[in-house]
């Protein structure tokens, strides 16, 4: 078998999830991560269609609907707190609740699935590629801690700003697609006593909202603005911070206290909500998975499913080509190709509106999941 050692760029969903199918395959993963470990807080996200199957022959379904939300609906209320409706049918950040979805909190998915690798693979955490250089033999990979190692094939699972895109395909302007939405997500004590439900607050181009998390034991804040594209550094917190202050400064209900719960959180994430539209996901010896190929955004509820089946193809179709890259990651990307599209277009085809059931279902399983064989 060709082409054995992988290095991973990105520890979160998709590069584990990568990770655990190709040591099953046989093949030797090494994962990269920034973070010095696996990542804390981050949105409730959802396994859907394919990927609870993809779950499934992980083995890791039962431990995955453990930690799910159980999430009983949602609340709208205005500026002083006065219920302005109430819906036990569906939730904003999960949709149906009674459906086969599973939806749990990011962390919670990217703690299995590092349990579930964690003895097979190499972590290589607070470190990061600072250079690629590819040739007919394997790819010489220089990290930020200084070394340099080679190895025959580099996936880039390193989320919508990928590092190894930037490396292997160019500057990120040329892929991205802004879909006018910024959201700032933060972990915070459930002081209003929410029971597995959810409470938001909109204002014209605004919404402020908290849900219960782990049981009730703490909640999720988030914090959403209309906004062209932003100008700001993207590894300083504390800037990012003072911009959604500011932006939030006047908004009523409880977003002043959640605006002073955001300043002591130390799991703040924000970004942009927008796209990734690429071409081709491989160049030479280098792929992208997930959100660094293809990115959806929190508007389509698909870009945890679309990683991890993902992930499956691609890593199977390494071990259908006994590691012959070209052939694997042609493959991969014919296969993938219109699901992604399918589960892209939830995002700009339904705006300002979440898809109906069906809509969101047909999406979710629109590619069949082949059985790899083993090398």
């Amino acid at each position: 078998m060709k082409n054995q050692n992988i290095l991973i760029s990105g520890a979160s969903i998709a590069g584990p999830t990568l990770a655990y199918w190709l040591n099953r395959h046989g093949f030797h993963p090494t994962v990269v991560e920034r973070a010095p470990a696996p990542r804390e807080g981050g949105q409730a996200i959802d396994v859907r269609g394919v990927a609870l199957t993809v779950t499934e022959r992980m083995g890791l379904l039962s431990e995955v609907r453990g930690a799910h939300t159980r999430m009983r609906g949602m609340s709208f209320v205005d500026g002083e707190g006065n219920q302005l409706m109430s819906t036990t049918e569906e939730t904003l950040t999960g949709g149906a609740i009674d459906s086969d979805d599973v939806e749990l909190m990011r962390d919670d998915l990217t703690r299995i699935l590092h349990e579930a690798t964690r003895h097979d693979v190499e972590y290589r955490f607070g470190d990061s590629i600072t250079s690629l250089t590819q040739d007919e033999e394997g790819v010489q990979v220089t990290f930020a801690r200084g070394q340099t190692r080679t190895f025959d094939l580099v996936i880039g699972a390193d989320g919508l700003h990928s590092n190894v895109r930037a490396l292997a395909f160019g500057e990120e302007s040329r892929y991205i697609r802004h879909l006018g939405i910024y959201l700032a997500i933060f972990s915070t004590a459930n002081h209003l006593g929410l029971d597995h439900w959810q409470v938001f607050h909109q204002t014209p181009g605004k919404m402020a909202g908290v849900y219960s998390a782990r049981r009730n034991t703490e909640a999720r804040a988030m914090l959403g603005f209309e906004s062209p594209p932003l100008d700001f550094d993207r590894h300083d917190i504390r800037q990012q911070k003072q911009l959604v202050a500011d932006r939030f400064a006047d908004m009523g209900w409880e977003t002043p206290r959640l605006l002073k719960a955001m300043w002591e959180a130390s799991d703040f994430y924000f970004d942009s909500m927008s796209q990734i539209h690429m071409d081709r996901w491989w160049n030479g010896r280098t792929a992208l998975l997930g959100d660094a190929g293809y990115c959806g955004s929190p508007m389509s509820g698909q870009g945890t499913s679309m990683a991890m089946v993902g992930a499956y193809v691609l890593a199977g179709e390494l071990a259908a080509a006994a590691g012959e890259h070209r052939t694997a990651f042609a493959q991969y990307e014919q296969r993938m190709r219109g699901y992604v599209e399918h589960n892209q277009k939830l995002a700009t085809e339904n705006r300002g509106q979440r898809p109906s059931t069906e809509v969101l279902q047909r999406a979710a399983n629109a590619i069949t999941l082949e059985t790899y064989p083993s090398c």
